[in-house]
């Protein structure tokens, strides 16, 4: 073997003895695998991993798409899913179609004007009503009112009129109950508030005849034609006038005329109302006399007597709306002349005949004062009575009497909000389920609204009211009672026999059912 020969063998083992002594990586401490005698240090082997080759998608270049969208497969597809598309979307406009189809439709509302829409709240003697003793006091009580859900205010008369002078009549002077500014001012508060007014203009209101005799009828006719003319232009939303008979047959032309001029015309888009008020009290003579006149409303004594029994208010309900609308009709029972609803039914029976002319059908007409039992004393214009639960009261009945007011008022105002939201109160059918000389109940419903039951007992004596009706369902729920012992509010009675105490009176609620 050649020298060269030997040196290339010597550095190969070499090579090979250096690669044994390599420390491996991870060797760590004395005594380690690579470092036998524990002197060596830690070496490291570093190893190449190749990288991973990325690959990039491009997708179908537009020449591409475009030949395959062209192939008879897809084309195919496409047509496929159009199909199906359209097919799902007339399949969900018939679906919608067959429900609306099958679906109960909603009745058509009734025409209805504002005065049918809530209660009509009287102050016959302004200067009674308020601690201002005028025109300003009356606006100073607006959100009272307003709180009431009162739609109308009867104020007056307040013209100047000596008592049976026809010639000292003037219509267009405001006597001591303020002056022409506080009436414009009051009217624009009131309607901020949605309250119309109607001005009283009844010529000889403190005299012993509405219209003086037959012999002054046609002069002060003649003169009011013109006065009405004057005040309408004030802004006021209707007339009221008392003895409406008497004008209406004495002088009809005249008569013809004046309704003319207050129903002919419109108050900011809305109808102006022409009251009439009559001291008849039967069912036929008011029917009559709503026909004869034309009026749109007819305040009488029809619910005023108090020996009507149950049955004959029933009978006087149902004969006048057997021949007119609804909406032509209104209940009242005090009035300026005739006094205060607690004096003529007795403070007990107050709420009693709250919710009486609140839940029949037509416009209820109030006194002011009847929303807290306010009675007359010495006259048939007491003062109004003002209270809060703030108010401090040293004497021990003051404060119960108090209390009692705004309980009867806190009474009055859950019924007027039922009625002001609830159609079937508002506008719904009238159906009579039981009477009985001492006892009243009936229904009110409108369409798929919730349904109404106001029931009362006048008598002494308890009763047990079956009302039958093939809707009726087996229970319903209170809403207002005058009874809240027995028959609390949001409880449930049964309706095949519901039990009412000696002058109770209850409103239940039961949904509507398709």
């Amino acid at each position: 073997m050649t020298k060269d020969t030997e040196v290339d063998m010597k550095d190969v083992e070499l090579n090979e003895m250096d690669q044994e002594k390599r420390p491996i990586t991870g060797g760590a401490g004395n005594g380690e695998a690579g470092s036998p005698t524990g002197t060596e240090k830690n070496g490291s082997i570093k190893v190449k991993i190749p990288e991973e080759i990325e690959t990039k998608f491009t997708g179908l270049s537009k020449e591409e798409l475009l030949r395959v969208a062209g192939t008879p497969a897809w084309v195919r597809t496409r047509w496929a899913l159009l199909i199906l598309f359209w097919l799902g979307w007339l399949g969900m406009l018939a679906g919608a179609v067959a429900i609306i189809v099958q679906a109960p439709r909603c009745k058509d509302l009734p025409a209805m004007n504002w005065w049918n829409y809530g209660p009509l709240y009287q102050i016959g003697d302004v200067q009674a009503f308020s601690e201002s003793q005028n025109l300003k006091g009356v606006e100073e009580k607006l959100d009272s009112l307003s709180q009431l859900k009162v739609k109308g205010l009867v104020v007056g008369p307040i013209h100047v009129a000596p008592a049976d002078n026809p010639e000292g009549v003037k219509f267009e002077e405001i006597s001591d109950a303020g002056n022409l500014e506080q009436f414009k001012g009051l009217i624009t508060a009131a309607h901020k508030k949605s309250i119309n007014v109607i001005l009283d203009l009844t010529p000889n209101y403190l005299g012993s005849g509405p219209w003086f005799s037959n012999v002054s009828v046609t002069k002060v006719a003649e003169r009011l034609k013109s006065a009405l003319v004057f005040w309408l232009n004030q802004g006021v939303d209707g007339i009221q006038l008392s003895g409406v008979e008497r004008v209406a047959s004495v002088v009809p032309s005249l008569w013809a005329d004046i309704r003319a001029i207050v129903q002919n015309g419109t108050a900011e888009g809305k109808r102006r109302i022409l009251i009439g008020v009559t001291a008849k009290t039967s069912a036929v003579d008011v029917s009559e006399l709503l026909n004869s006149t034309g009026v749109d409303l007819l305040l009488s004594g029809a619910l005023r007597s108090k020996t009507m029994t149950a049955l004959d208010r029933a009978q006087t309900v149902q004969q006048l709306l057997s021949s007119h609308n609804q909406t032509q009709l209104a209940w009242n029972i005090g009035d300026r002349k005739e006094g205060h609803l607690a004096t003529l039914v007795g403070p007990d029976m107050v709420n009693f005949n709250q919710m009486l002319l609140l839940t029949l059908p037509g416009t209820p007409v109030f006194n002011y004062g009847d929303e807290i039992a306010l009675a007359d004393e010495y006259t048939k214009s007491p003062k109004m009575l003002w209270d809060s639960l703030e108010d401090e009261e040293t004497n021990g009945t003051a404060t119960k009497e108090k209390e009692q007011r705004l309980a009867c008022r806190s009474f009055f105002k859950t019924l007027s909000d039922l009625r002001g939201r609830e159609r079937s109160l508002q506008h719904g059918d009238y159906i009579p389920l039981f009477n009985s000389t001492s006892a009243l109940a009936y229904l009110r419903q409108w369409d798929q609204s919730g349904r109404y039951i106001a029931a009362f007992n006048w008598g002494s004596d308890a009763v047990t009211l079956q009302l039958a009706h093939p809707d009726r369902p087996a229970q319903a729920v209170v809403q207002v009672s005058t009874d809240k012992a027995n028959l609390a509010p949001d409880s449930a009675v049964g309706l095949s026999a519901l039990e009412l105490g000696p002058g109770q009176a209850v409103l239940l609620q039961f949904p509507y059912v398709a």
